[in-house]
This record gives structure tokens, sequence and C-alpha cells, in this order.
């Protein structure tokens, strides 16, 4: 499913609001719904796990590693939306749900790590 929400996230983002047509606007457009779901899913997911205390690193065996990873591109995709959004070029929903979908992965990779029963790693700042 989120593939699929992907495919019409660049859907949106080839289609730019200003030039294209009417008909092309209607077919790319992207509804806040698949935003809602994600929360509804991070919210699932979060009162599963333990809450958060402090800071982690991308840690948590392979599959809670590869999530972290995913999120850090998700999270870059994110940034270079967010200025066609601002130029009313993208829907601002686009932006959201990638800003959700890192949430959401990051969500995932604690759940992960906990179900492989992995360490998560506490982030600790560094003496000066």
């Amino acid at each position: 499913q989120v593939q699929c929400m992907l495919q019409d996230v660049g859907s949106n983002i080839a289609t730019p609001l200003s030039s294209a047509r009417e008909a092309h606007r209607k077919r790319t457009s992207f509804s806040e719904k698949p935003v809602l779901e994600l929360e509804q899913w991070i919210d699932s997911y979060s009162e599963q796990l333990p809450p958060l205390r402090a800071f982690i690193l991308p840690s948590g065996g392979r599959s809670s590693a590869a999530l972290h990873f995913s999120r850090a591109v998700c999270r870059r995709a994110e940034r270079c939306v967010v200025p066609l959004v601002q130029a009313g070029e993208a829907d601002p929903n686009v932006a959201k749900y990638l800003n959700r979908l890192s949430d959401y992965l990051f969500v995932l990779a604690r759940y992960a790590a906990m179900k492989e029963g992995k360490e998560e790693k506490i982030y600790i700042k560094p003496e000066p």
C-alpha cells in the first residue's frame, strides 16, 4: 500500500499545478486520507512499544537498521518536496505524507527491534 502511495506522490510531483491541464491535476491529486491512515498505523504500533525516554541511534538489528535507513531516505525526499509545495507546484498533502511516512518507518524500526529482541542504542552526548 505504501508503494502505491509513493507512486501517487511521484505522479503529483511530476504534474506541476501551475502548468498542468485540469484533467491531469485531477488524476494526480493527492488527498489527506493516506496521511490520516499512516497516523492510525503509527498510533497502533506505538501503543505496543515502550515510551521513548531518550534519543535512539539507528540500531536494533538488520530489519530495524533497514527501516531506519528507509526513514532517512524518506526524510531526504521530504526536504526535496517542501520547496515544490511552497511554490504551489505540488499538493501539501504530498509533503505531509512523506513526513508521516518517515515517522511510521521510525516506529516500525523500533517495533522490529522489539520483536527481534534486539537492543536499541541510546544516544549519549559526548563530553566536550
